[in-house]
Parts: C-alpha cells; structure tokens; sequence
C-alpha cells in the first residue's frame, strides 16, 4: 500500500507539475497564435497567403488540441499504474513465477511502457487519419500504418532486451561500479544503433535509391568535397508513401554516412534550395555540433545513472509505493520516472544549446552559399509546404524549440550581410554549375 509520506508527495507534486506545465503551455501557446496569428508576415508573402496562414493556424491548433489530451490521459493512466498497486501485484507474481532479476526486469519494466504504447495508440491514428488527413498531409493507409508500428514495436523490443538484460547482469555483478559498466554498455549500444540504423533499420520502413537526377546529386557531391566531407551514398527515400511532410537529413557514421532526401522536397524546391538546406546540415558537421550534443547527453546519462546508483538501495524509496523489498529494476523503473519529470524542467537549457546551433549552421550555409536568399526561400516552402506555426509563444519556443522560430530566424538571415568574398563566391558558381 502506498505511504503517503515526505518522498510521496515529493514525487506526486513533481509528477503533476510538469504534467500541468506541459498543458498550460500549450495553452498559453494557442492562444497566442489565435491572437497574433491574423496578417501574413511581410518576409513571407508570395509564400504563404491569407487563406493558407489560415489553414496553418487551423492545423496547428488541432495538433495542440489533441497533444493536451494526449498528455493529460497518458500521465494519467501511467500515475495510476504507479500509485494504484498494480505493479506491486505485478512485482509478486513475478516472485512467484521465479523469473531472476533479469527475467523480472523484463517483464516488470516492459508490462508499463506497453500499457503506456497501447493507451498512445487511438491518439496516434487519430492524428494521422484524422488532422493529417484533413489538412492533406497523410498518404498512409490503415494496413500500412499497422505494419509501421508492429515493425516499431518488435525493434523496441529488441532494443529494450538488448539495453535491459547487460544493465540489471551488471546492477547484481558489480553493485559498487554498475552505474559506470552500465554507462559504457548503453553509450556502445547507442553509437552501435547509429551505425548500424540506415543499414538496417531505415530500409524497413521505406524505399532508398540514388538521387534519379543526376545533376542535383553532382552538386550535392561538390558541396561535400569542397569541405572534406565523405559520403557513401547520396539517396532519396519514397516519404510520400506516407506523408506529405517535407524534410532531408544526413545519417550513419563513417563508412556508412549518407545524404537522404524525400521525395516530396525533390519535387517541390529548386537545386539552389536543397543544396543551401544540405549546406546547413553540413555546417553542423563542420561546427562539430553532433559530438557536442553527443558528450551534453552523455554526461547528462551518467549522472542521471550515478544519482540513480546514491538512491537505489534506499528502502523508503520501495516501501513508499507499496514493494516489500528493493529489487534493482523496481528502482530503476521509479527513478527513471523521476529524472525524465525532472528532466522536462531543464530541457530550456538542452534547447538553447541546440538553437544557437542552428544559427551557426544557418550562418555557414550563408557563408558558402554566397547568399541569404536560397536558405530563405527553401525554410519559407518549408513552412507553407508544411503549415508551420509563425508565431508561437516565446515560452514554448523556450521550452519545446529546438529551431529559432521562423521568423526570428528568416529575420536574422535578411539582415546578414550578403556581400561575399571570391571564395565565396566562386564556390556558388561551381554549385550552379556542377563543375
């Protein structure tokens, strides 16, 4: 039974807290839109019109609408599975079963995160069936989006196995040092999980091929050269088999690194457009931005794994939801509800970082490029091709952006001095040119 003590209501008031933070923000944030929402802003017209500013602010309010919901019902459901005694039950059937701590772990700590999957489901399909579908973004189908989570689901599950299993072996091994063994055993599986994802995981769900116009994939091979970047293969992937969300990115480390473009942007901007966009990916990689955030989340998972290591064997922190005795992955499961609650409170600082990134990729992209005005058209499509919010609330970019908004951000870039050096200059004319 649960204790309704100091370490209760400690943990009750910084559950509900960040629960009611998470919705009054995207309250604060709809209601901004709604107000300040009217007027197609000066820097995108041409773009986006007054009907289609409309219809973004229509989209984005749905998307808000059901996310509130969505939060609300899940923290809900996964609160109640905490303090119901539900898995107190479940811990002493597990006793009895006799799985071992690695068996138990298992099923203790994957019985809540399904609960937690099948309670997202009807969220999910309504968001993809129903908002996605009405503003003409969903080209899934029923069947499909089905086999994408059963495909979703089994490679979690393998995941889960594969982090889970070491991590508990270790915890009963190495009392003393687990939160360091542990450490290194989930940063490998994570670098591991790069590697190995556009190998295979990514061809799973959709189909990769070589870029079919061959001009744009000569450019796109200049811009990485000219900076000493190697990539095995420049691929675009069939992403309107799903949706029709625009976007590129780069992926894979070393040897199996790869420029991918969706269908849906080939089809809707200009060489000069995708080659700035691909120019600011670039710029992370050549600012290092990657292995820094890389090192921030890992430092953050070693401490989170050492505060975890100081806590566990405390008996209040079992008896106080109802266990009996202190069986590691009960620990690990309860603390970890406690650092992802606390975590939410300093994701303003992991999104500042990850802002003044972008201005920094967005300002080598201009530096290479020679101009501001490929970068600019290719993020105004962007946002009219995918009916972004232009004015959110400047909380809840401080919290949930990792971007600068759109217009801070267009605004930044038409008052950077476009006046380029030769250098600058000659490597745009070799982009157009393909030289």
């Amino acid at each position: 039974m649960i204790q309704v003590n100091t370490l209760f209501i400690a943990f009750l008031t910084l559950y509900i807290s960040q629960t009611v933070c998470a919705v009054v923000m995207e309250r604060l944030n709809l209601r901004f839109m709604k107000k300040h929402g009217s007027g197609v802003p000066t820097s995108f017209e041409g773009f986006i019109d007054d009907a289609a500013l409309a219809r973004s602010n229509a989209y984005g309010a749905a998307r808000s609408r059901l996310g509130t919901v969505r939060e609300v019902v899940g923290q809900s459901v996964l609160l109640a599975v905490i303090v119901s005694g539900f898995l107190v039950g479940l811990e002493g059937q597990i006793q009895q079963w006799k799985l071992g701590n690695i068996g138990g772990g298992l099923l203790f700590l994957l019985v809540p995160a399904v609960i937690s999957a099948v309670v997202d489901l009807p969220f999910d399909y309504h968001e993809t069936f129903v908002i996605e579908q009405k503003y003409g973004f969903n080209r899934s189908t029923v069947r499909l989006w089905v086999t994408d989570h059963v495909k979703s689901a089994a490679i979690a599950l393998v995941l889960f196995v594969v982090l889970v299993s070491p991590l508990i072996r270790i915890m009963d091994t190495a009392p003393d040092t687990w939160w360091f063994w542990g450490f290194l055993v989930v940063s490998a599986v994570q670098v591991l999980l790069v590697v190995l994802y556009p190998i295979f995981i990514a061809p799973l769900f959709n189909r990769f091929e070589p870029v079919r116009d061959e001009l744009l994939a000569k450019k796109i091979k200049t811009l990485m050269e000219d900076h000493g970047v190697r990539v095995k293969k420049i691929l675009q992937m069939n992403a309107q088999m799903r949706s029709r969300h625009t976007n590129a990115y780069f992926t894979g480390l070393g040897r199996t690194k790869q420029v991918v473009l969706y269908d849906t942007l080939l089809e809707s901007h200009s060489h000069q457009e995708i080659l700035a966009v691909l120019a600011h990916e670039l710029g992370h990689l050549k600012c290092r931005h990657i292995p820094k955030q890389l090192l921030l989340f890992e430092a953050s998972l070693l401490a989170a794994l050492f505060a975890t290591h100081q806590l566990i064997d405390r008996p209040e922190l079992y008896t106080t939801f109802g266990f009996e005795s202190a069986r590691p992955y009960v620990g690990l499961f309860l603390l970890g509800i406690v650092w992802q609650k606390a975590g939410f409170f300093l994701k303003p600082l992991y999104m500042a970082i990850a802002r003044r990134y972008e201005r920094e990729a967005d300002d080598f992209s201009l530096r290479f490029i020679g101009s501001s005005g490929p970068l600019l058209a290719a993020l105004k499509r962007l946002a009219a091709d995918n009916l972004s919010n232009l004015r959110p609330h400047p909380l809840y970019v401080w919290f949930h952006y990792s971007h600068p908004s759109l217009l801070e951000r267009t605004a930044r870039l038409e008052k950077a001095d476009t006046a380029t050096n030769v250098t600058a200059s000659s490597e745009s004319h070799r982009l157009e040119t393909g030289s």
